[in-house]
């Protein structure tokens, strides 16, 4: 396998025709899914992973299904649970720091949009300087996770249709085409998206999006993605 892989343009691009990048977090950004850390504190990450795994292959259609699933199985674990998880397990995944600073440098806004947590995406978007944020909200009742998410402004599960609405939304709240955008994701979920950005990368992803993507980085961190643009 090759570990960078281009398609559908003729590198080097110019930085300067793109002014929005969105990024999906768990397994992007950092480098864990969160919910299979908080499955792994109540002892159910081998089952909650299974579904996770499935889901991002895209064997599973339904994203709300499977995450609806999967929190079922964690009714009860404590917010301590999410905190340590937080503190001893969520690291950034190597480039991430790079990339978002260079996109930032070159004038783009930045979004994050996950069918992962606001407990983790709040701490995620404040270290990388992320302009927009949308995520999902576990219900916390008592202290422990009730197996639910709270209802926002926007709606209740972010999925695959939802990051794409996102993506359209900043877009055009900041006056940008979708051809000027760039998508980044690794799992079936952040295909949407990635099918209406100008350009649309996958970052160590599943086969069936690293065959969709225009960029495919199969080795390396995420800064590798800067090596397409022109200097």
């Amino acid at each position: 396998m090759q570990d960078l892989i281009t398609q559908g343009f003729t590198p080097p691009l110019r930085l300067s025709d793109f002014k929005l990048a969105a990024f999906d977090m768990d397994s992007t950004l950092i480098n864990i899914e969160c919910i299979d850390e908080i499955a792994d504190a109540a002892g159910k990450k081998a089952e909650v992973a299974a579904i996770t795994e499935a889901a991002m292959r895209g064997e599973i259609s339904d994203f709300k299904d499977s995450l609806r699933r999967r929190l079922a199985l964690l009714k009860g674990v404590p917010i301590s649970a999410l905190e340590q998880v937080l503190r001893e397990r969520l690291q950034f995944n190597p480039g991430a720091r790079e990339l978002c600073a260079a996109l930032k440098a070159g004038g783009l806004k930045l979004v994050l949009v996950s069918g992962g947590f606001t407990f983790f995406t709040r701490y995620v978007a404040a270290e990388l300087g992320m302009d927009y944020v949308r995520s999902n909200e576990l219900e916390i009742v008592d202290g422990a996770l009730t197996g639910g998410l709270g209802v926002q402004a926007w709606g209740e599960i972010c999925d695959g249709e939802e990051k794409r609405r996102m993506l359209l939304q900043c877009a055009a709240e900041i006056g940008a085409m979708p051809a000027q955008t760039i998508a980044v994701g690794d799992g079936a979920n952040d295909l949407p998206m990635m099918g209406a950005a100008g350009l649309s990368v996958a970052f160590h992803a599943k086969p069936k999006v690293r065959e969709q993507a225009m960029v495919a980085i199969n080795e390396g961190g995420l800064d590798r993605l800067l090596s397409v643009f022109a200097a």
